[in-house]
């Protein structure tokens, strides 16, 4: 049996690979639905099963759902507004000239977790626990940055790279507080509650933006249903994956971990489009394996 300690560390594992089959799905849904289309598929689809998870964990445990006090909710609605902001910057970020600057800067997201975490939950973080962070974090770096690019030659998509970085990092910390602000001894009701409200919020968000923005999009995500009805299932199955794990440890913990989702892209790319990774990929690779078993051997 797994010891709950080390729960989180399957949870996020579990989480990083649904998301790695999510965001592919999501790619090949780009072409008929557009970069917001394909986004919007990931709540609106996802919401569904989210409660059908909730349902099943209800009637495996034999609780009632949690009753959220006042301090639930602005937690709550920072994770999902940031959540959404910080993908319309990644998507802000795509349409820039020097893209892989940018995602570099993205991927920041667990150094700005930490102190994001510190800031507002308390989340302390060892010396070890920083530098695994920290090893991390320069692997999915290397990886980004090709020779002969600059970071600050364009400061714009570097701008908004942090800001994206900086807006899935308060989302992580606003759903872990949600999750902790609900005091439930049962941390599997409590993470697969706070998904389940987050997703329909989102949904219904972006459902209406779309409706007075891009009523166009919609009509094209209702004809896409049959492919947009896996990716959501897989969206709802990482998040809940992803909550679980914020339940048990921090924020930057899990979102460290979480890189690892950048090694079953590159596993993909080998075997099933038969691309070889280069030198640096490579190093990138190892020193972001490096980070994430040293930040599980210290936790």
């Amino acid at each position: 049996m797994i010891h709950h300690a080390w729960l989180w560390a399957v949870f996020t594992l579990i989480a990083a690979a649904a998301q790695t089959a999510r965001n592919a799905m999501q790619r090949e849904l780009t072409t008929t639905l557009g970069t917001v289309g394909a986004t919007h598929v990931r709540f609106l689809f996802g919401f569904p099963f989210a409660v059908l998870f909730l349902i099943g964990v209800m009637m495996a445990t034999g609780r009632s759902l949690p009753h959220p006090g006042l301090n639930y909710w602005p937690w709550l609605l920072d994770g999902a507004a940031a959540q959404i902001l910080a993908t319309a910057l990644m998507l802000a970020a795509m349409g820039q000239r020097s893209f892989v600057v940018a995602y570099a800067y993205i991927k920041t997201e667990p150094v700005q977790v930490a102190l994001f975490g510190l800031i507002f939950l308390g989340d302390t973080l060892s010396l070890p626990v920083g530098i695994a962070i920290l090893i991390a974090t320069a692997g999915v770096m290397v990886m980004a940055v090709r020779p002969g690019v600059r970071l600050l030659d364009d400061i714009q998509p570097v701008l908004v790279g942090i800001a994206s970085g900086g807006m899935f990092a308060l989302s992580a910390v606003g759903y872990r507080g949600a999750i902790l602000s609900l005091h439930d001894p049962n941390f599997v009701l409590a993470a697969t509650f706070t998904v389940t409200i987050g997703l329909v919020l989102q949904a219904a968000l972006l459902s209406l933006y779309l409706a007075l923005r891009d009523k166009a999009v919609l009509r094209a995500i209702a004809k896409a249903w049959r492919p947009s009805v896996f990716a959501g299932f897989m969206g709802a199955f990482a998040s809940e994956f992803w909550f679980l794990a914020f339940a048990i440890t921090t924020a930057a913990n899990v979102r460290t971990l979480g890189l690892i989702e950048v090694l079953f892209a590159q596993l993909i790319s080998v075997f099933i489009f038969a691309q070889k990774p280069t030198k640096r990929e490579m190093i990138g690779i190892a020193l972001v394996v490096i980070g994430v078993v040293v930040l599980v051997a210290i936790t």
